[in-house]
């Protein structure tokens, strides 16, 4: 009775039986209006109405039917009502609120109802009844997600995802479906009308959602689904759905047993519930177990798909629960039904590797979903993953072998399996993780794409630092020596190729996906696989090179390679890599390398080698990373020294640094020294420091502690001076401490020189001119201590340091003279002399003649001159000056070391000598053509460019002597060259004038490797900087000058001698390769700019000049136009902006995280700008010269024509279909053109047919194993066939005349089909002739089309420019009315402004008025007490006497005057000042009387000028009345003209209408025009 009572509020007798009705034939999919009595009231009765009906309903549902107790179907009667109403009512209420406008009411309500209908399919009976319908069933199991609030993650924006299934083009999106655009219509609108919910709403709609799903569970017990398969793949959805709606508490369990009324957490009844579908009472299990992995496929990788494509959601807290919920759960499943779920765990990874998402972090998630599921497969399966890997990592797409990789080193990291003594061989060897690492990670390092070649270098760097030693082993075998490793083949291709992989994710199946592999592998030897690496470290790609110096840094800290200065010394190169990326990389690698082998020299050098040249880099974060690690590695080790105390390993490992730094590395210094003024303006160097440093120049290591001081010394002024002075007093009298050690000292000293007092100075002095005279040191050390006299002399007089210098530099010079006059005089010409000692008196005059010019004599420059004048080659110089003394100049045989230094003294003498410059530069410029010795030119070079430094305008003629250094036999010179005129152009000492460029560019093809180097980077990284059209300005001329061709009128016209001409020419076809070397470089670093430029003047300056005969067509001239059309030809030449990316790789690249869609399209748009510029120049600038100079060939027969050919070949390859329009001047060309490229795409599209395999893809309708596609048996007969004829075509000629011998009856029969096939042949012939003949007319026909369309389209033209103007007129006018009204505003403001001047100059006027009446007020007082001081005067001369004996008195009354006084200045303000005067003449009248007359006169005075300030204020203001009436005047006169304007503006606008009017009937005659036009070219269409 209580249920009966409970369906009362249904009102179930009171329905309309035909709304009933209407509800069951439109399928429950459409809604009928309820009467609104009976709704108000079933939904006035609220919540508890319902619950207590559910409450009612439950015991029938749940318990065992019980034959005593009337069955709900009875009660259901006896209440007036049927089954089929109560299912209407229910559905009416589920699907009112099912919207996204519903009232949280309304929600609450239709869950309810929702939960009372799946609870009355789980009570006997309800089949009988017609209670279950499949679409009610579906709309009742998905209301959660109509009415909960959306908790799950939302999906990115579609500018921002791109599907992983997408074949790799980013200019075109993928096409969407109509159902796709309707659901996201759908969505949007139902976005826009969802109502807010309030908090107790949510809570309250949250547990009619946990009711629904409880009801479904109950249902799914005892309702069985298996045959209502849709039904319960739209359970698995909906339960898939609720994972993602709140957060799970606490541990989850997954079974199906549990208590549902005890789970209350939406994602525990989900699993649950799917728990409950792969129960075999709701169908085959495999089928269950399909559809639940398929469905938790999309959970496992973070994304989203309902009726769209698959799509990455948002990574927050609850998609990454939910995954690893998910994953959780199927490890549950495959561990309950084991071989059951085996099999589709296998589907499962292998659909989790193909729909990855792109983005890192999503591939990263899905590796570890891929390690955690294949741990859990037996052996026999985890090799047959493990072969489908290997497969799969050679796919096509880029991104499944980047995801390959991830999926490696996840297996990588877990224990390596045992093989089983039952398995076989071949499945026992992938188990092992050295198979991981050989031929699925090892194998990627030669990738197509760079991101993959780089990924899987990042992660062979990171597999030594695993615990796996397996894993590590592996890596080591691979670079060992003598150990030779199998590897896959390196082919990135599978059978899912291009076409396969561009379906949707709706046509792959979740079945087994089946990839081929090859099957030859390829052996890589330990030598080769470094080689590679190495290859790697210098990819074109920054992320490869990064990658590759990970790499190498793991192979030497863990000891794989040997710690070799080859190997080093990439890691050092790389620190001055162009990427910034890579040079912190290179820096972060070689500290790292330092940090684990600080005891390595090796590792020093190379640490020194790579961080010390980048404080001179261009970038400021380069130079600022090199400070810091010199900082902690040098200068923060720097503590006080202690022999007592033994150094730690980072003070160790400084002073080991600084050590290198002093002898193998001292080159370094250079650069070193920058750290030095950056730290000084850090203020690094304070006295503690110093100190500290001190310490240890007693030290073993006092030749770092030294290298320091010599830096720090020029530094800061807190140097200690009793240790340096020590230093220098053992230095002078031990004389053993090391060369390098000496130098530094010597710098310290001349540094602390200002500090040292004069005493001191001079005993330094003294010593250091002793140690000089005595010889006995180092060409080194006679430089420092050159410079250090120079610091001890140096005063702020230069004078005085002139004159310090002089006295003692010309004492050392006379040393030097006498030493040398004795060798060279002597009668043995110096044929036993010491070489050493002759060279340091060499070096050291040349030193000194630097720092004391004027002591350089005549004698000075001979004594030189004859070190230079050897015995073999007397007489050769004829320019050498002469003895002028008695004696005669002895020939000599000194050795080229000593002739080498006297070149170098000598052109010391020159750079303060310029007479000795302008003598000397001939003889140095001839002895660079003829010389033998090496060491004396490659001097020589050095000194002609010291020399152009100084005195360049007179070293700019003998430039070309230099260069033509460039092409010298010797390496060195070759070498010194480049460096020396490099230093010269960058500092614009010299210019890139005649001939220079191209000597200078000659050097890219150098014999030796190294030198060509140093030349492209002195080019590219240095020169081309500073001038960015350096090459573009040269390009043409280099044609010219390479081939040596002098024709032209423009090109290749610099003097030149011939002996330059023959080392530079690289005429021939011999040389071809190298010209094309310098090209490629060339065009390689120029713009798309200076590309398109470079095209156009080769146009217009070498193929026009050969069209218009302007260059003969000789045999040079030939080859000029052949090496021209091949340059054309090149790919370099080619615009980048237009160009397909090298190889397609870069197509498939992954896109960046928030990937720049407007940049995109800019660039898309850019790009077909270019193009179309392009191509507009190519037929206005290109084709009328090809056509021509084609023509020019053929009449002369010029083999050049197959070049010209072969160029337009691959100038049009990407206008195929416009070539007949491009060269529509010569129809003959465009044909021969559009067949050469319809045979070059004909080749191209040509395969070889392969024969299908045995393990390519099958799409499968079951889930069975996938079995091989059955063989063609007529496509193999019809290959056979084809075999074997061309087997017959192959035979020798003699077996086929004996052949043709035993077999007369076939050749005859032959021979008939032969005579008929020429027959046909005729008959087709002459139809061809009538086709051409007919095409002749079809054409002619066409020509009087076009000329009778001519006309037409001028006078359209015509009428179009009459139309033009018509809108210009009409623009005009409207652009003049605007005027018009702008000139009225104006004068209307104008108007506006004149009436408040008016009004303020009334009020003015008034003003003034009150002013001049107060002033005269005010005066008549004054006149009054004027009158009053005159009648005083007389009794004041009497009381003169009587004033002094009353002072008393007169102090009073001075006090009455002072008040009157006050009150004269509070009259007038003018009259203030006038009023103290009288105040004080008052004072002084009673003094004396002649004051006070003064002061009446200067009263009378002050009146009359305050009449005639009143006279003028009169006269101003009657001139102000006359220009207020000229105003108005004005004013009226503006007005008046005003009239006429308005009625100008009122005809300009008639006149407006009139021209619209007009222009109506041109607009029609215009629309009449073009319909006419286009119904000429429908007519013309046909022809």
């Amino acid at each position: 009775m209580e249920a009966a009572g409970a369906l009362r509020f249904l009102r179930l007798n009171k329905l309309n039986a035909v709304w009933v009705d209407a509800l069951w034939d439109y399928e429950f999919t459409e809604v009928e209006p309820l009467d609104a009595t009976i709704e108000e009231e079933i939904l006035a009765d609220g919540d508890k109405a319902f619950t207590q009906l559910y409450t009612c309903l439950l015991p029938y549902a749940t318990d065992a039917p019980d034959d005593s107790v009337q069955s709900v179907w009875e009660i259901l009667g006896d209440s007036g009502g049927s089954s089929r109403s109560l299912v209407a009512l229910l559905a009416y209420l589920v699907l009112k609120g099912k919207s996204r406008a519903a009232s949280a009411h309304l929600r609450t309500s239709a869950l309810q109802a929702a939960s009372i209908y799946l609870l009355l399919l789980g009570v006997p009976g309800s089949i009988a009844n017609q209670m279950f319908h499949q679409v009610l069933f579906d709309t009742c199991s998905d209301l959660p997600s109509h009415c909960s609030p959306q908790q799950s993650a939302k999906k990115r924006k579609k500018d921002a995802v791109k599907s992983s299934q997408a074949d790799g083009k980013r200019s075109k999106p993928p096409r969407k479906d109509h159902d796709e655009v309707d659901a996201e219509d759908e969505d949007k609108e139902e976005e826009e009308e969802e109502v807010h919910l309030s908090a107790q709403d949510k809570v309250t709609v949250r547990e009619g959602v946990v009711l629904l799903v409880q009801s479904l569970l109950r249902l799914l017990k005892t309702f069985s689904l298996k045959d209502k398969r849709q039904s319960a793949n739209n359970c698995t959805q909906i339960f898939i759905k609720l994972l993602y709606f709140e957060p799970v508490v606490g541990e989850l369990r997954f079974s199906s047993q549990q208590d549902v009324s005890r789970l209350k957490s939406l994602p525990e009844l989900a699993f649950c519930g799917l728990h409950l579908l792969l129960s075999p009472y709701h169908g085959d299990q495999k089928e269950g177990l399909r559809r639940v992995f398929h469905g938790l496929l999309y959970v496992i990788l973070m994304m989203s798909k309902t009726n769209r494509r698959p799509a990455p959601l948002v990574t927050s807290q609850t998609v990454t629960a939910a995954r690893s919920h998910a994953l959780q759960f199927v490890c549950h499943l495959v561990e309950e039904m084991e071989e059951t779920a085996l099999p589709f765990l296998q589907i499962l990874l292998q659909h989790i590797c193909f729909q990855i998402a792109e983005k890192s972090e999503f591939r990263c998630h899905g590796s570890k979903a891929v390690g955690a599921l294949v741990s859990l497969l037996p052996n026999d399966d985890y090799t047959s993953f493990i072969k489908w890997l290997s497969g799969y990592s050679r796919h096509s797409k880029m991104v499944y072998r980047l995801f390959a990789v991830d999926v490696v080193m996840v297996l990588i990291q877990q224990p390596e399996r045992r093989p089983a003594v039952s398995l076989a061989a071949e499945r026992a060897s992938l188990l092992p993780h050295r198979y991981l690492v050989h031929s699925l990670l090892f194998s990627r390092r030669a990738d197509s794409s760079p991101t993959v070649r780089g990924h899987a270098l990042s992660c062979l760097a990171q597999i030594l630092d695993l615990p796996s030693l397996n894993a590590s082993r592996a890596v080591q075998d691979l670079f060992t020596s003598g150990i030779s490793t199998v590897l896959e083949g390196d082919s990135t291709e599978g059978t899912i190729g291009s076409q396969q992989t561009q379906r949707t994710y709706r046509t792959l199946p979740f079945k087994t996906v089946e990839l081929t592999s090859p099957e030859v592998p390829t052996g890589y030897e330990a030598k080769d696989n470094l080689a590679m690496l190495m290859t790697r470290v210098s990819d074109p790609k920054t992320g490869v090179r990064k990658s590759a110096l990970q790499a190498l840094l793991g192979l030497l800290k863990h000891g794989v390679i040997p710690m070799t200065t080859e190997n080093l010394s990439v890691l050092s190169d790389r620190c001055r890599d162009p990427a910034l990326s890579v040079k912190k990389k290179a820096l972060q690698c070689i500290g790292e390398l330092l940090t684990a082998r600080p005891d390595s020299g090796v590792v020093q050098q190379a640490w020194l080698q790579g961080v010390v040249p980048a404080l001179v880099d261009a970038e400021s974060s380069v130079q600022e990373k090199a400070l810091e690690a010199l900082e902690e590695t040098l200068l923060s080790q720097v503590k006080a020294y202690s022999p007592q105390h033994h150094l730690d390993g980072p003070q160790r490992l400084a002073w080991d640094l600084l050590g290198l730094l002093c002898h193998e590395c001292h080159n370094l210094g250079r650069y070193f020294s920058r750290a030095f003024r950056v730290w000084s303006q850090q203020q690094k160097f304070s006295s503690s420091f110093c100190s500290r440093l001190m310490s240890h120049t007693e030290a073993e290591h006092a030749a770092g502690a030294w290298l320091l001081l010599s830096h720090v010394a020029r530094c800061t002024p807190n140097l200690p001076l009793t240790p340096v002075l020590n230093a220098w007093d053992h230095l002078v009298s031990t004389k053993e401490v090391a060369v390098t050690t000496c130098c530094h000292i010597l710098s310290v000293v001349g540094d602390v020189s200002e500090y040292l007092n004069e005493d001191t100075k001079g005993r330094i002095v003294d010593e250091l001119m002793s140690w000089l005279k005595s010889m006995e040191l180092s060409l080194e050390v006679i430089s420092g201590a050159m410079e250090t006299l120079f610091q001890l002399g140096r005063s702020e007089d230069i004078k005085n340091t002139q004159a310090f210098m002089d006295r003692h530099c010309g004492a050392l010079m006379s040393v030097c003279e006498d030493y040398l006059a004795g060798i060279l005089l002597s009668q043995t010409g110096g044929q036993h002399l010491d070489q050493d000692l002759m060279v340091k008196h060499l070096h050291l005059l040349g030193v000194a003649s630097l720092h004391s010019p004027a002591h350089v004599g005549k004698r000075t420059v001979l004594l030189v001159e004859s070190v230079l004048s050897s015995q073999k080659d007397t007489g050769t110089y004829t320019n050498w000056y002469t003895f002028t003394h008695t004696h005669t100049q002895r020939p000599n045989s000194l050795s080229t070391k000593i002739r080498a230094h006297g070149v170098i003294a000598l052109g010391r003498l020159c750079l303060q000598h310029e007479d000795l410059t302008q003598t000397y530069l001939p003889v140095f410029a001839r002895e660079l053509e003829e010389g033998v010795e090496v060491a004396v030119r490659n001097n020589l070079v050095v000194v002609m460019c010291d020399l152009c430094v100084r005195y360049t305008n007179m070293v700019d003629s003998y430039i070309p002597n230099i260069s033509s250094c460039l092409r010298d036999d010797e390496q060195v010179i070759r070498e010194q060259t480049v460096i020396m005129l490099t230093n010269l152009l960058q500092e614009e000492f010299v210019k890139w004038k005649g001939s220079l460029f191209f000597h200078f560019v000659s050097v890219l093809v150098d014999p030796v490797p190294a030198i060509a180097s140093l030349c492209e980077y002195c080019l590219v990284h240095l020169l081309l900087k500073k001038n960015p059209a350096m090459f573009s300005q040269h390009f043409i001329e280099c044609i010219f000058h390479f081939n040596d061709y002098r024709k032209h009128k423009a090109y290749n016209h610099f003097p030149q001698t011939e002996r330059e001409r023959t080392r530079f020419s690289l005429k021939g076809q011999r040389n071809r390769e190298k010209r094309f070397r310098i090209y490629r470089f060339l065009l390689e670093h120029l713009s798309d700019a200076q590309r398109f430029s470079i095209t156009n003047k080769i146009n217009q300056t070498v193929l026009a000049c050969f069209a218009d005969d302007e260059l003969p067509l000789d045999a040079d001239g030939a080859e000029i136009l052949t090496e021209t059309f091949s340059i054309l030809s090149l790919k370099e030449l080619k615009l980048q902006t237009t160009s397909p990316p090298a190889g397609g790789a870069a197509a498939d690249e992954p896109e960046d995280d928030n990937p720049n869609m407007a940049a995109a399209a800019l660039q898309a748009a850019h790009k077909k700008v270019i193009s179309q510029v392009q191509k507009k120049a190519f037929i206005e600038n290109t084709v009328p010269i090809i056509i021509a100079l084609k023509n020019m060939l053929e009449h002369r027969r010029s083999p050049v024509i197959k070049d010209l050919m072969a160029y337009l070949q691959v100038a049009t390859q990407n206008l195929h279909s416009d070539v007949k329009e491009l060269f529509s001047g010569d129809e003959q060309l465009a044909a021969e053109l559009d067949f050469n490229l319809q045979e070059k795409e004909n080749l191209a599209n040509q395969t070889p047919y392969t024969p299908p395999r045995a393990n390519q893809m099958a799409v499968l309708h079951g889930f069975s194993t996938p079995q091989p596609p059955r063989a063609n048996h007529a496509l193999l007969s019809r290959l056979a066939l084809t075999d074997s004829r061309r087997a017959q075509g192959k035979q020798d000629p003699r077996s086929s005349a004996r052949l043709e011998n035993t077999d007369s009856r076939e050749y005859l029969l032959l021979r008939q089909d032969h005579i008929l096939l020429r027959q046909d042949h005729i008959l087709l012939r002459q139809d061809h002739i009538l086709l051409r003949q007919d095409h002749i007319l079809l054409r002619h026909d066409h020509i009087l089309l076009r000329q009778d369309h001519i006309p037409l389209r001028q006078d359209h033209i015509l009428l179009r420019q009459d139309h033009i103007l018509l809108r210009q007129d009409h623009i005009l006018l409207r652009q003049n009315h605007i005027l018009l009204r702008q000139d009225h505003i104006l004068l209307r403001q104008d108007h506006i402004l004149l009436r408040q001047d008016h009004i303020l100059l009334r009020q003015n006027h008034i003003l003034l008025r009150q002013d001049h009446i107060l002033l005269r007020q005010n005066h008549i007082p004054l006149r009054q007490d004027h009158i009053l001081l005159r009648q005083d005067h007389i009794p004041l001369r009497q009381d003169h006497i009587l004033l002094r004996q009353n002072h008393i008195l007169l102090r009073q009354d001075h006090i009455l005057l002072r008040q009157d006084h006050i009150l004269l200045r509070q009259d007038h303000i003018l009259l203030r000042q006038n009023h103290i005067l009288l105040r004080q003449d008052h004072i002084l009248l009673r003094q004396d009387h002649i004051p006070l007359r003064q002061n009446h006169i200067l009263l009378r005075q002050d009146h009359i000028l305050l009449r005639q300030d009143h006279i003028l204020l009169r006269q101003n203001h009657i001139l102000l009345r006359q220009d207020h009436i000229l105003l108005r005047q004005d004013h009226i006169l503006l007005r008046q003209d005003h009239i006429p304007l308005r009625q100008n503006h009122i005809l300009l606008r008639q006149d407006h209408i009139l021209l619209r009017q007009d222009h109506i009937p041109l607009r029609q005659n215009h629309i009449l025009l073009r319909q006419d036009h286009i119904l000429l070219r429908q007519d013309h269409i046909p022809y």
